[in-house]
């Protein structure tokens, strides 16, 4: 691993010119070249997570494999790196010089076709069993939980969830509720499965992996507004309401949903428009108009989050923003309308979506929809505090996402090798063929990858840090879950155009994941690429 660790950091160097030679600019007038540095960042940091993981102990063949599947990443990362900086290198401040010593010898060796194909050959020895991921005896047994809870309860209902675009039913919820899935966010004095006195991002992380190998819109998802909602209340709440609200979000009753974007402003929280305004001094009530958008699990939700704007003048526009807690039937419909018993009114309709279903995401109405004073997260105290509780819990909605790119990913892989084992063209086995054994092999390295760094970002995470990193795996992770999916579509040829098929509803389920949770663009330039260039 020596070679592709002294590899790995010649090329961070080079992305640390670039990023020293953009420093005095701001983002917007290099935006090219700052998503350039950013998915670079992201990739060499997920390399760096590879090689920690290849280093952990194995068995002699286990060891040589985990080894194999990390040089294979990292020369994949390194091409991918060069390629970028190597087509317009005077953007980064580069010149012909800087490329001199390389590891052009490196990717040359590990990316070579035999070598690649050799990789895609254990593969097929080993079934796609995957390596050890080293997560210990108390998250494996989470693992094993919620695969089977996922491949019994989950799997069975999925197809017939998208292709009819129903709502996740009450087999789905009911045994999540019974496994205290709503809870691992909720600490265990309100009743929840999170440790008292330490985080447990890891937990979340392999749970949802888990339920997100089983359908994306009929699970995966499922636990990412409990955390986001859970969050914001610990970290803004009086101690009234979070006795009121913790318990009942771990129990998942009523479940929760979070309503924060709009329709033009998209990742632009700081932008929101809904208006908020006291009825008196704010402790009777407060009106809410306006409308809201992508608000996913809205209808079967009994509690929305809602992000709204109780200061108009606030300067800079981000501080004059409070958060709602709105409680409202739940509906099993696609279109729903709920009258306050204060005054106004909230309407909700279903955007028809090509994936992602089984939550459904709403658009929002609010008309003089008037709530309690005590709705208010933190009541006086939390009033203009809202982006900040609400940003609190993005960092982890973000590391969740890439975890639900690591479980699809890791479905399309497994479907993809079975058909391909099954599948003969021309005399022989799909899986015969060279490019199958290479497409197998860079499949299963670049899954390992960003599985591995979304297990090392939740620990850094537990550990108090990690916000940026989580913004990185959910970038690389996501961009590399189309591309798997994409290519087990490619491998059934064209059976996996049809819609029977799972691999079909993989391709498009993945297709929201760099869209949501923020934005892959808004990640690239305004949250990693502020950074690099801090």
């Amino acid at each position: 691993m020596d070679q592709a660790r002294q590899a790995i950091e010649w090329a961070s160097g080079l992305v640390d010119r670039g990023r020293a030679h953009l420093a005095h600019r701001t983002v917007d007038d290099v935006q090219m070249e700052v998503y350039d540095l950013s998915v670079s960042t992201a990739e060499i940091h997920a390399a760096r997570a590879m090689l920690d993981y290849a280093d952990l102990g194995a068995p002699s063949g286990e060891a040589s494999f985990k080894g194999s599947l990390a040089n294979l990443f990292c020369a994949d990362a390194l091409a991918a790196v060069l390629g970028r900086l190597q087509s317009r290198p005077s953007a980064f401040g580069l010149r012909a010089e800087h490329f001199q010593g390389g590891p052009q010898p490196f990717i040359d060796t590990h990316f070579e076709p035999s070598n690649i194909a050799a990789i895609g050959k254990t593969i097929r020895l080993r079934q796609g069993r995957p390596p050890d991921d080293h997560l210990g005896n108390e998250k494996s047994l989470m693992r094993d939980t919620f695969r089977q809870f996922a491949e019994e309860q989950v799997v069975p209902l999925a197809e017939d969830i998208h292709r009819r675009d129903r709502m996740i039913p009450d087999a789905i919820i009911d045994g999540l509720r019974e496994l205290g899935c709503f809870g691992l966010s909720v600490p265990a004095r309100y009743g929840g499965l999170k440790p008292d006195d330490h985080e447990d991002s890891l937990g979340m992380v392999v749970v949802t992996e888990e339920l997100s190998r089983g359908s994306l819109g009929a699970a995966g998802s499922l636990i990412t507004r409990p955390e986001i909602m859970a969050r914001a209340v610990l970290d803004g709440g009086t101690d009234a309401q979070k006795a009121r609200w913790l318990p009942g979000i771990a129990a998942g009753d009523p479940l929760v949903a979070i309503s924060v974007t709009e329709p033009g402003t998209g990742s632009d929280v700081a932008s929101v428009a809904l208006r908020a305004t006291p009825t008196d001094d704010g402790t009777s009530g407060w009106s809410l108009n306006g409308g809201k958008t992508w608000c996913t699990f809205a209808g079967k939700a009994g509690a929305l989050l809602v992000l709204a704007r109780t200061n108009p003048d606030a300067m800079p526009p981000h501080r004059g923003l409070s958060l709602f807690v709105v409680e409202k039937p739940a509906s099993d419909e696609q279109a729903f309308t709920v009258d306050s018993p204060m005054g106004g009114r909230l309407t909700g309709r279903a955007i028809p979506t090509i994936g992602y279903r089984g939550m459904h995401s709403f658009e929002l109405f609010f008309e003089e929809f008037v709530v309690p004073g005590e709705a208010l997260v933190g009541e006086a105290g939390g009033r203009d505090r809202g982006f900040y509780y609400t940003m609190s819990g993005f960092s982890g909605g973000r590391l969740q996402t890439a975890a639900r790119a690591c479980g699809l990913m890791r479905a399309a892989f497994d479907r993809a090798l079975e058909y391909a084992e099954q599948r003969r063209v021309f005399d022989r086995a799909v899986a015969d063929y060279p490019l199958t054994l290479q497409k197998l092999a860079r499949m299963a390295a670049t899954i390992t990858a960003c599985q591995q760094f979304s297990y090392a970002v939740a620990r850094t995470m537990d550990a108090g840090d990690g916000q940026l990193e989580a913004s990185l795996v959910k970038l690389i992770a996501c961009k590399a879950a189309e591309w798997i999916t994409r290519e087990a579509m490619q491998i059934h040829g064209g059976l996996g155009y049809a819609e029977e098929s799972d691999v079909s509803r993989y391709f498009v389920d993945a297709r929201v994941l760099s869209i949501f949770e923020g934005t892959e663009e808004t990640l690239a330039l305004k949250v990693i690429g502020r950074a690099l260039l801090a």
